[in-house]
């Protein structure tokens, strides 16, 4: 089978910890062939089907020179991307107006007879900080907001709060706000743009010290470990990006609840594959764009999580 991987330039790939890489080297184990583009090598042209402009690569296994590619650029072989065996949305965040776009293009493709996962319908309907709008059960105290009085009857009540910008990602933009509200006029200025836009508040949630969990599902189940990020230093965010240490382990009870009450409503939505972020037993972020930690939790626990994936796109495609 080909299966067409719409991902970042793979120059930028850092093959040691890279969700997508192991994803295309357990494809390539079982005899797929494996090509790839960006989200700007999509076109549609009246008349026509939805095309990609692809390169055809095969994985060496060197560490340094990763991949072999037939084309030299991207706009050396279209193809219609119903043609392929199925298409793996890997586009890392932000999830912003381009990706959007994106997400059109590649459901266009779907009407013309394409298989792509994540479903890009259900990429849009998820927005990774909103998207736990739905479970409240699952929360803990959240406020989404663009007023700055709400923001401030929110920490009157909580004292401890977490605020954060609704499109960032890998940890940015994220402030804690002590019982003292020192700096909590500016901090909200600074994330609202003075009202102009929303934001998410939630209330500190003290169980951070032993890591904001990963835990993933694969077609509506979940992999029986997660990697917990944890905080470094004076640091409250755990996100690897910003030097969080990444400690793999068992799922606990209500871990797996979670994952287990969440699973097969996404599944069904189309999310092959989702990154549900956990602190202590509350869920504070669905991650449905990119979601990363297959080779953390595989080398710390011998899991193959790539195996697990690969399993579920093949069943999703009979």
């Amino acid at each position: 089978m080909e299966i067409l991987f719409v991902a970042d330039p793979l120059e930028s790939f850092k093959i040691y910890k890279d969700t997508t890489f192991a994803m295309m080297r357990e494809v390539q184990r079982r005899g797929h062939t494996i090509s790839v583009c960006r989200p700007q090598d999509i076109m549609w042209q009246r008349g026509g089907a939805v095309i990609a402009f692809v390169r055809d690569i095969v994985l060496t296994g060197d560490p340094v020179h990763w991949f072999t590619a037939k084309q030299s650029h991207p706009n050396e072989r279209p193809q219609a991307i119903k043609d392929f065996g199925c298409v793996v949305m890997r586009k890392d965040p932000p999830f912003d107006s381009e990706f959007f776009y994106a997400t059109h293009l590649l459901e266009q493709a779907e009407r013309e007879g394409a298989k792509v996962f994540n479903k890009p319908r259900a990429l849009r309907d998820h927005p990774e900080k909103l998207a736990i709008l739905e479970f409240p059960q699952f929360i803990g105290p959240t406020i989404v907001t663009r007023d700055a009085a709400d923001v401030r009857r929110f920490h009157a009540e909580h004292q401890d709060i977490i605020l954060k910008p609704l499109d960032g990602m890998g940890g940015t933009g994220i402030f804690r706000v002590k019982e003292d509200g020192l700096n909590l006029g500016s901090i909200i200025e600074t994330l609202n743009k003075d009202g102009a836009e929303t934001i998410m508040v939630q209330k500190f949630l003290p169980a951070i010290s032993e890591g904001d969990k990963r835990v993933l599902v694969i077609g509506g189940k979940p992999v029986p470990f997660c990697l917990a990020r944890i905080p470094q230093g004076g640091e409250v965010r755990g996100n690897l990006a910003v030097g969080g240490k990444g400690v793999a382990q068992p799922l606990t009870d209500s871990d797996c609840a979670i994952a287990e009450a969440l699973g097969p409503i996404l599944a069904a939505r189309g999310l092959l594959l989702v990154g549900l972020d956990i602190i202590g037993d509350k869920l504070t972020e669905i991650n449905v764009t990119s979601p990363t930690c297959f080779q953390e939790i595989t080398d710390q626990m011998g899991f193959d999580v790539a195996a697990m994936f690969v399993d579920a796109l093949e069943v999703a495609l009979h």
